[in-house]
């Protein structure tokens, strides 16, 4: 068996990965047997959906925000997103979401994200961080919860990128 169940976290192998694509609104065009088989949901329940069908109410609406600014700018980003599964439990990962680019329009039709078990290392960083930017989202809104993130990274003097991938 690939996923681990603790209370309600479950994890999954660290040799695994899930993956998914979606078109341009975010709406789900693919999703492996990983995804399919830890988010609880069935293939034909996923497929055509938001994939913010998975959002938790743990994750700081900031972050989304942030990756949506920099894939349809045609940017890949890293990021740790915590996801709830159709049954409500949850399972954190280490998400790699890049645009798909038509070659011979050049143009973005799609995104493609990759997600693998994330490290303890960076669960014990980031969730704290995320905790601090969702009761600032939720006193003060989402510019708020961007704020302490680009202060925390202007105090570390790092990018984002860079602190995401310093934690794994």
């Amino acid at each position: 068996m690939s996923i681990l169940q603790r209370g309600d976290a479950l994890t999954f192998d660290e040799n695994l990965f899930i993956v998914s694509k979606t078109d341009l609104k975010g709406r789900i065009t693919y999703a492996n047997d990983l995804f399919i088989e830890i988010s609880g949901y069935q293939e034909k329940e996923l497929i055509g959906k938001p994939h913010n069908i998975l959002r938790h109410p743990d994750m700081p609406k900031a972050i989304f925000k942030l990756l949506w600014e920099r894939a349809q700018a045609g940017k890949e980003m890293f990021a740790y997103v915590k996801n709830r599964t159709k049954h409500n439990h949850y399972y954190w990962v280490h998400a790699y979401i890049t645009p798909i680019t038509d070659t011979k329009t050049n143009t973005i039709i799609g995104y493609h994200s990759v997600r693998r078990s994330p490290s303890q290392k960076g669960l014990s960083v980031i969730e704290p961080l995320y905790d601090k930017m969702l009761k600032a989202e939720q006193h003060n809104g989402v510019q708020a919860s961007l704020s302490l993130l680009e202060n925390t990274l202007s105090h570390l003097k790092v990018s984002y990128d860079a602190f995401i991938l310093s934690h794994e």
